[in-house]
């Protein structure tokens, strides 16, 4: 079961932290994202990690502005997002599959799904 919180209503420039606690099984083997849905648009990868390791990935627009962690010991990812923009608003999504490293990018792979947590970033 994967738990997200977190979101909200913040404006351009500001900050937010997404939260997902995982439970009920164990991710060891693997790979917890954040992935966002936009009103009308399709589900968009947008940073991943890897549970065994700490490897992460995202994508390209929010380089340098999030950065997903883990905590292992509450078994907790997080996503800090700074330097918001309106673009970045959508419900976001916390998921988890044991996926090899081409397949990560891919929303529809992802086997485990938490509840979104909506963010609205206004101009």
């Amino acid at each position: 079961q994967l738990q997200a919180s977190g979101g909200g209503l913040v404006q351009a420039g500001g900050s937010l932290r997404l939260s997902c606690a995982a439970s009920g099984r164990t991710f060891g083997s693997y790979t917890l994202a954040w992935i966002r849905q936009a009103p009308g648009k399709e589900r968009v990868f947008v940073a991943a990690i890897r549970w065994n390791g700490g490897n992460t990935y995202y994508l390209d627009s929010v380089k340098g502005r999030f950065t997903i962690s883990r905590d292992n010991a509450k078994n907790t990812v997080f996503l800090q997002m700074n330097s918001l923009k309106p673009e970045d608003t959508a419900v976001y999504y916390c998921a988890a599959g044991r996926l090899i490293l081409s397949s990560i990018y891919d929303p529809n792979l992802y086997n485990y799904w938490g509840q979104g947590t909506q963010v609205t970033v206004s101009s």
